[in-house]
């Protein structure tokens, strides 16, 4: 099973699409998480991601931008998201029949 940062950057990769690359990928994790993502760990995860087979990369065009510097480019397989949607229906079911109330005073120590 996926972990939950592996299954962030699998959903972050998936909503980009053709725009998936490293930066823009953990854009999308801070923006959805509001935490910080470190590009040592989004890396390191993306190469993990790449040898389980669930995400292939490659570098793409040099730009201007990035001072001539390529993009690590990013497409989910598709047992990636055979892998990301087992995870989501394994948090759902594990959520069933619980709530998660913005009301912070019961059940909290």
């Amino acid at each position: 099973m996926l972990g939950e940062f592996e299954y962030l950057l699998l959903s972050a990769a998936a909503r980009l699409g053709e725009g998936a690359y490293g930066a823009a990928i953990r854009r999308e994790i801070e923006g959805a998480t509001k935490r910080r993502c470190s590009i040592g760990a989004l890396y390191t995860t993306l190469d993990r991601l790449e040898a389980k087979g669930l995400v292939r990369t490659w570098m793409g065009d040099s730009t201007p931008q990035r001072g001539g510097r390529p993009k690590r480019m990013v497409r989910v397989t598709g047992e990636g998201v055979q892998e990301a949607k087992a995870f989501y229906r394994a948090v759902n079911r594990a959520s069933r029949g619980v709530s998660w109330a913005a009301d912070r005073t019961r059940g909290s120590s």
